[in-house]
């Protein structure tokens, strides 16, 4: 399989080398969570000549019987070399059961970006490429299936192995069924204000009752294992976070077309999902925006900077483009607002709101 370096991630590790916090790398699964590491561990055997590397995969059956703690412990320290150098040291300073209480750094890891994307295939024309990724999406391993219905399968498969091995297994849920109608229902519904008494209402329409509590820690299982992300409401006049409603985005669309099918496209709420998606990677604090009863699609804050962004899939129709703007224009503090859509045209103004088209934007760094 052909691999790019994914430098974000990869500098991240490099630049915490030496703190004394654990680092924890998270993702859903597929995302590239071991090649990452592997590319790390490459990077300190050059840059670190006396490192002392522990390299442990779990998945490898030789390494389950250190699934113990216990037994993980002892490994380590009889793998521990005396008088290296590194941050690697504090692996002895007490039991690894209470190390992993303690301080962590995390870096979360997305399915391909869609730079990534661009990179791997080679694409020159940013605007087929784009295309092309909202059905494909970012969960390289699909890319070797030449075959649009043989990606489809494969990434069906790595759902239900998420769903079944990571999910149901691990709180043992019983009602399996249940758990996938939610799914069929945020899949449907990405881009869409939803609650958990709305969704148990929703699905109970069949006549059979389901508690709005249920639903809740089904969408927390789902939200824990990095296959759906929950966007909250940001009161834009009063400052201040809703609790009530929220959004919930795929990690990644194609999932989305692999388990539905395409007959119900949909491209704005897609387009909304794989910018949703993009935020959260390039580190925001992401949030639905309301304001005058009006709703901004995004407001992404990042200490002192903060963005107001509206998605859409085409402007051309001129009510269309007035609705989008809109909401935009009553806002009335400084900070920048954007109207995100394909228009395959360089960026332009309206009344200080920047119009981009979204294959660009996702390109920036």
């Amino acid at each position: 399989m052909k691999l790019i370096l994914r430098e974000n991630y990869l500098n991240r590790l490099i630049n915490v080398i030496g703190t004394p916090d654990i680092k924890i790398i998270t993702g859903i699964r597929r995302s590239g969570k071991s090649k990452l590491l592997e590319s790390f561990k490459n990077y300190i055997q050059q840059a670190i000549h006396d490192s002392n590397i522990i390299h442990i995969n779990f998945n490898l059956p030789e390494y389950e019987k250190l699934m113990n703690y216990h037994d993980l412990y002892e490994y380590v320290k009889n793998k521990y070399k005396p008088n290296v150098t590194g941050s690697n040291a504090f692996l002895l300073s007490s039991d690894l059961a209470t190390l992993f209480t303690g301080r962590t750094f995390e870096i979360k890891i997305f399915p391909f970006s869609f730079t990534e994307y661009c990179e791997y295939f080679q694409y020159t024309d940013q605007y087929i490429a784009f295309d092309k990724y909202i059905f494909e999406g970012g969960m390289s391993g699909s890319y070797l299936y030449k075959n649009i219905e043989d990606k489809y399968d494969y990434l069906n498969n790595v759902f239900l192995t998420l769903v079944v091995k990571d999910i149901k297994q691990k709180y043992k849920i019983r009602n399996a069924e249940l758990m996938d109608r939610i799914i069929n229902y945020l899949m449907n519904n990405i881009s869409n204000l939803s609650s958990y008494r709305k969704i148990s209402s929703e699905l109970s329409k069949n006549n059979s009752l389901i508690n709005h509590k249920t639903v809740g820690m089904y969408i927390t299982y789902l939200c824990n294992a990095f296959s759906f992300y929950e966007i909250k409401r940001y009161d834009i006049q009063g400052k201040k976070y809703l609790s009530s409603n929220s959004k919930y985005y795929l990690v990644d669309t194609s999932f989305r077309y692999a388990k539905l099918g395409t007959k119900d496209l949909d491209f704005g709420r897609c387009i909304e999902n794989i910018v949703a998606i993009e935020l959260l990677r390039r580190g925001y604090e992401v949030y639905v925006g309301t304001l005058y009863k009006k709703e901004i699609d995004f407001v992404a804050i990042k200490r002192n900077e903060k963005l107001y962004i509206q998605v859409s899939d085409n402007i051309s129709d001129e009510s269309t483009f007035k609705r989008e703007v809109d909401s935009l224009l009553r806002i009335k503090d400084a900070y920048p607002k954007i109207l995100l859509t394909r228009t395959k045209y360089i960026e332009y103004q309206y009344e200080g709101i920047r119009i981009i088209d979204i294959a660009d934007w996702l390109l920036r760094k």
